[in-house]
């Protein structure tokens, strides 16, 4: 028997040994251990990093989504009359995470109006919103904690989707769309909203 291959098990023994007078101990370290564990899984969520959530809504127009009581969709009626209007758009630029797509404000003949997001591409993470920021975009990740209107939890992390705005909102107080981890107080993505 080599002398390694002694020094191995000289070395386990030595630890079972430890752990069987001190189990008090190696009890409370085991749980210390898995509480950390479960700590950073439900904090930081790193499973989030290798799950893609797609989203694919349809622009809004007027009356989508609607129907009328003879089932028909209101959609398929306006013939184009109930396309958007552009009021403001941008391209995303990558915070702390890379980040594309485009941002719109879009409002429709009704006047109700959306923050649109086309061919979002993010990292997907915990407790990510969405944001209307006075702060103009920048390079700054952390800028956007503060005076900001929250328009929801972000729907996911790719794809096109919809966020309606309150009727009531001034829009020529917010300069940009951001994509916010609420959790730990990052952007991931923001995107100016400058007139076309």
């Amino acid at each position: 028997m080599s002398s390694s291959t002694i020094d191995h098990k000289n070395g386990g023994g030595r630890i079972r040994a430890y752990v069987r007078s001190h189990r008090r101990l190696t009890w409370i370290a085991s749980g210390i251990a898995l509480a950390a564990l479960v700590f950073v899984l439900v904090w930081f969520q790193p499973h989030k990093l290798f799950l893609e959530d797609t989203v694919d809504e349809s622009t809004p127009t007027a009356g989508s989504g609607s129907q009328e009581s003879d089932g028909t969709d209101t959609a398929d009626q306006t013939s184009g009359e109930g396309e958007p209007k552009t009021l403001a758009g941008g391209g995303f630029q990558s915070l702390e995470h890379a980040t594309s797509g485009r941002a719109s404000i879009l409002e429709l003949p009704d006047g109700s109006r959306f923050l649109r997001f086309d061919d979002l591409d993010t990292s997907n993470g915990p407790d990510l919103r969405v944001y209307l920021s006075e702060i103009p975009a920048s390079d700054d990740w952390h800028a956007y904690g503060e005076r900001f209107i929250d328009l929801g939890a972000l729907k996911g992390n790719r794809g096109d989707q919809n966020y309606e705005l309150p009727a009531d909102l001034d829009l020529s107080r917010y300069k940009s769309a951001v994509i916010w981890c609420r959790r730990f107080t990052v952007g991931f993505g923001v995107a100016p909203l400058e007139s076309p």
